[in-house]
């Protein structure tokens, strides 16, 4: 998952520590903060999609969780509540986090290199992972978090104004605010704005088909290729978010996966090269994969970082099984963060971190043996 904070000051950190016991204060980008309205999370703005009346009250559709949940019932992603038998999402037009970031970030290396996204998010998800970076919006609920008024009209509007050529729906989980993500990207779209996501993948065929009419870019997190290691890791299922990238695939989204790699937890050899045996054969060969580096976090603080020497491994095993490209994330200065040419193995995009330092991909070809690297580039 991609971290939704920038780096701050001892001071600053301790000052925002403080303001965390009253309610979650975003990190926006220069001074967003200043410029938009902070306001308590809307209560009962949009009805939400994807209902469905039970005998045992109302079910959600958005995700293979599949709540049913009565009156004043609130749904395990915590964005959902029934109100006058009917289900609400509480994340309408009230971001917690809005950002300016990197594309690299998300990360997306083959998607406009070198370009900024407008980045929001509500607070919510629908997994529970023990390493969630950003357990303090994501574990929590838009009652509870501070928010911006931000409806998707202004969203555009602002993304526009900072010259972000996407907008991003990121940090938590963009499923659990299925209905300000999806009016949203419908505005951008006509505004000639990209959409992108970054997800877990936790979602339900129909309402992904909906949400890909308005997409362009996606990564997603494949956490495991172990059902029982996925569902002690995050409370999910590894076969929908499989059935989610075959969906991504047959309609032509932009798409890459993240991998972080967790000692004890995802760190198995044998398992990651199956893993990307099953990408190999199941059409995902040109699908740019990042094996993530993991730090001691929430509910793993124990465990120690991700050897990079495993990385490294985990990348020969993914070229071995015919991948294309292969990169490692959370290793800074490592040379797999660049982008080679497949055939003649020229570098093509060197990167520092976050920022793309040279670039010389051409019309979409590699300016050296003429072929084509796999991406949207302009």
């Amino acid at each position: 998952m991609e971290n939704h904070r920038n780096m701050i000051s001892k001071r600053n950190f301790v000052k925002r520590c403080a303001a965390l016991s009253t309610g979650l204060i975003c990190v926006p980008y220069g001074s967003l903060l200043s410029e938009m309205s902070s306001v308590q999370a809307g209560i009962y703005k949009k009805e939400a999609m994807f209902q469905e009346e039970t005998p045992g009250g109302i079910m959600c559709m958005i995700c293979p969780n599949g709540c049913v949940l009565r009156e004043g019932e609130v749904s395990r992603c915590r964005s959902r509540k029934v109100r006058k038998s009917k289900l609400y999402t509480l994340a309408y037009g009230s971001p917690c986090s809005v950002n300016v970031d990197p594309m690299e970030k998300k990360p997306l290396y083959h998607f406009l290199p070198g370009s900024r996204a407008f980045s929001i998010a509500a607070a919510g998800c629908n997994l529970s992972c023990l390493n969630c970076q950003n357990w303090t919006i994501s574990q929590t609920s838009p009652e509870k978090t501070r928010n911006y008024d931000l409806m998707p009209d202004k969203v555009v509007e602002e993304c526009i104004s900072r010259g972000c050529k996407s907008i991003a729906y990121t940090y938590s989980e963009p499923v659990t605010f299925y209905e300000y993500v999806y009016e949203t990207a419908i505005v951008a779209r006509k505004a000639g704005i990209k959409n992108i996501v970054k997800s877990n993948g936790y979602i339900n065929p129909e309402p992904l088909k909906k949400l890909c009419s308005v997409f362009d870019a996606a990564n997603i997190d494949l956490k495991s290729f172990n059902e029982s290691t996925y569902l002690k890791l995050t409370g999910g299922r590894l076969q929908p978010v499989l059935d989610s990238l075959k969906i991504y695939r047959d309609m032509g989204i932009w798409l890459e996966i993240t991998n972080l790699v967790v000692p004890t937890w995802s760190d198995n050899l044998d398992e990651i090269r199956k893993m990307c045996r099953w990408l190999s054969d199941n059409g995902f060969k040109k699908v740019p994969i990042h094996f993530s580096r993991f730090f001691p976090v929430y509910k793993l603080e124990q465990l120690p970082p991700t050897p990079i020497e495993t990385l490294n491994r985990a990348a020969s095993i993914a070229s071995e099984e015919g991948l294309l490209y292969v990169y490692t994330g959370n290793v800074p200065g490592n040379e797999l963060s660049d982008t080679k040419c497949p055939s003649c193995k020229k570098p093509l995009i060197s990167r520092q971190g976050f920022r793309v330092t040279s670039n010389t991909i051409r019309d979409g070809k590699c300016d050296s043996c003429g072929r084509i690297i796999d991406g949207v580039w302009n």
